[in-house]
């Protein structure tokens, strides 16, 4: 019998915008910084990036995370948990971000 993982109960997002022509090369900068610290921190369940081509001429940017509890959330983001985090190479990829992330209860 396999155990089953421990179910998620805080979903983690946060959006930012980027140049459609930098989707492959943002998708790989963020997988090798925010998605690898999230799924190396414990208590983390998942995280994926989720893009779309806007009518602006912007690429919007989601990354999603699942947690435990938002103890585990702080052991990633500090103690603000509200407060999005962020990399060296930001600058080079955002046109735009928002500074905040939303957490969700999951049901």
């Amino acid at each position: 019998m396999t155990e089953t993982p421990p179910a998620a109960t805080v979903m983690r997002m946060w959006t930012g915008w980027i140049r459609p022509s930098d989707r492959d090369a943002y998708a790989d900068y963020i997988e090798q910084t925010g998605l690898s610290a999230y799924r190396t921190t414990p208590g983390n369940l998942g995280a994926f990036t989720v893009f779309r081509d806007l009518p602006d001429g912007r690429c919007e940017v989601r990354t999603i995370s699942f947690w435990r509890n938002r103890d585990d959330i702080r052991a990633f983001a500090g103690d603000d948990i509200e407060a999005a985090v962020f990399y060296s190479e930001d600058d080079r990829f955002l046109v735009d971000r928002e500074t905040t992330v939303a957490h969700f209860d999951v049901a």
